[in-house]
């Protein structure tokens, strides 16, 4: 096991667990509810969004091998069948409006397995998941070719007039009913909203009139793959051409090689509306040339052109050197999708070197990094708080509107507070004004603890600033809170001179701070005083309502303290 953790971090994934269901049902819903499960081991990994390649046990193993030298990538062939032999498919016109694009291959004398066909129906799975986004740029569908017989049309009809009996069900129903059947489909009811509100739904029938499938929602049972399938029929249709080309090479590459023939796929003529015809899939290898001292100089190592070479090759990239050492050509196999420009060349030829492996060194650039001197003077103000007897506590910076607005008695529309659009929880409605409900909550959630209770923080709040490029400015506030069976103004009060007496600022109107006596709704009428230094408003001071106190349900009095440090740094 480690050695395979090893190797994959070698290959750039990452080999996050190794489990089993029973293990994942016991870690998730106790260990009643596993008994029962399989305790085969499985291996959770990590494989890059865009390696489509990786996605399922066949790639991962090949490249795998290569990577360690084992065997050679093998090269994928397109075999054209003579004239008039092959399979068609015409897209009509109606498609245009819906789901325009289609495209498709043939795998002839497959030899599938249970693991295999797992294993084949899984990469479509992830593939749907992944670069299909939820199969509403491509949906895939595969069927055993010899149940129906070519030309395929592809078109778009109203939904009663399709009729078929899908996949797994026992009974013909209209496009209409199918919809209403998966509404309640855990897996399926994703999918409806695709197409349901269109006039027509896309279909794909055989030259006889039997319904391959109705992307992407099923297909049909009629052309259902079975452990004796011995061709399959794959088509992809969707609203992108090319990642629906994207799709077709990496399931046609990733199975071949159970063909009689291995790496080979029987090609398929797409018709299109206009009458041009187009074969898939176009397995297309291209070339690229890069110059070896741009790779050696964007990962910071010195390797020659040769050794370059061989590390592309282990990556999947055969390459070789031309022109005296001075380009290092790359072939790029049809399953990498993923290398767009040089620099993905770069990357792969990194990962074969191994990022342990490069030599660290510092950097040219003469730039020493200093601390924000806002986080620098907060970080010291933190440790004067805590040698004054406050315990520091760090709540979140998100709340529910009625923690800075009902339960501090004011009105949300008074606090500028900036609200989150499609808030997850209630708890988390809009972004704090005031730091007070989130020390008041970490004290209510407390109560057992030995009184007095004594709470710091020293962290953002964030208001709606329409002077602002964002619209909203952050400001760093300083909130103490003092919790005990009397209210103890003076000892929040004594404080507040504390940290005024850190900062050099004395007591006095001119250049220095004062407070003056002030109300403000979520403190006791008479007992709050407004704190003013270098000429402006910096926060308040005073004793807590009892209606804020009851709200978020604690018992006893207490008072707090809430000021701005900015105008200090």
């Amino acid at each position: 096991d480690e050695e395979f953790d090893e190797l994959c971090f070698e290959f750039g994934l990452e080999l996050d667990e190794i489990t089993s269901e029973k293990d994942i049902i016991s870690k998730e819903k106790g260990e009643e509810k596993a008994k029962g499960a399989s305790d085969v081991v499985l291996y959770k990994i990590d494989v890059p969004a865009n390696r489509y390649d990786l996605l399922c046990l066949e790639g991962l193993v090949r490249g795998l091998q290569v990577f360690k030298e084992r065997i050679n990538l093998p090269r994928f062939e397109k075999i054209i069948p003579a004239e008039g032999e092959g399979q068609r498919l015409i897209i009509t016109e109606q498609t245009a409006q819906i789901r325009p694009h289609a495209v498709a291959a043939v795998l002839r004398n497959i030899t599938f397995t249970k693991d295999r066909y797992d294993s084949f129906i899984d990469l479509q799975e992830k593939l749907h998941q992944n670069i299909c986004r939820k199969r509403s740029l491509v949906a895939i569908g595969t069927h055993d070719l010899d149940t129906i017989t070519g030309p395929f049309t592809f078109t778009a009809k109203a939904p009663s007039e399709i009729k078929f009996k899908p996949l797994s069900q026992s009974q013909e129903y209209t496009a209409s009913q199918i919809m209403d059947l998966y509404r309640t489909d855990s897996h399926l009811r994703h999918y409806l909203h695709l197409i349901e509100n269109k006039p027509r739904y896309p279909v794909i029938y055989d030259s006889k009139g039997v319904v391959l499938s109705m992307p992407p929602i099923i297909n049909g049972d009629h052309t259902k793959i079975t452990l004796n399938t011995r061709n399959v029929f794959i088509e992809c249709t969707g609203t992108d051409i090319t990642k629906a080309k994207i799709v077709l090479d990496i399931i046609v590459t990733m199975f071949s090689e159970y063909c009689e023939k291995p790496f080979t796929v029987e090609a398929v003529e797409v018709v299109y509306p206009n009458g041009k015809t187009h074969i898939y899939p176009e397995l297309a290898y291209r070339t690229e040339k890069v110059k070896p001292e741009y790779i050696n100089k964007k990962v910071g190592i010195s390797e020659t052109p040769s050794s370059l070479a061989k590390l592309l090759t282990r990556m999947c990239l055969k390459s070789h050197v031309t022109g005296n050492g001075s380009h290092i050509e790359i072939e790029i196999p049809p399953t990498r999708a993923d290398i767009i420009h040089a620099c993905d060349i770069v990357e792969d030829a990194a990962i074969a070197y191994g990022y342990n492996n490069i030599q660290m060194v510092i950097p040219k650039t003469y730039t020493i990094a200093n601390q924000l001197p806002l986080n620098k003077f907060t970080e010291l103000l933190r440790l004067d708080l805590a040698a004054a007897g406050f315990t520091e506590a760090l709540t979140f910076a998100l709340c529910s509107q009625e923690d800075i607005a009902d339960k501090l008695r004011t009105d949300i529309s008074a606090t500028k507070a900036v609200r989150i659009a499609n808030p997850k929880t209630a708890e988390f409605q809009v972004a704090r004004t005031t730091l007070l409900p989130g020390l008041l909550k970490t004290i209510a959630a407390n109560r057992k603890m030995p009184l007095p209770l004594k709470l710091f923080e020293i962290s953002d709040i964030v208001v709606k600033d329409p002077n602002t490029d964002v619209g909203a400015r952050n400001y760093r506030h300083l909130c103490a809170i003092y919790y005990n069976k009397s209210p103890g103004f003076e000892i929040i009060h004594g404080l507040l001179d504390r940290v005024m007496q850190v900062l050099e600022v004395t007591p006095n109107e001119e250049n220095g701070y004062t407070i003056k006596a002030a109300e403000g709704t979520a403190f006791f009428p008479g007992r709050c005083a407004e704190v003013f230094a270098k000429g402006q408003s910096i926060g308040k001071l005073g004793v807590v309502h009892p209606d804020v106190i009851t709200k978020f349900e604690l018992t006893m009095p207490c008072s707090v303290l809430e000021i701005n440090i900015e105008p200090f740094v």
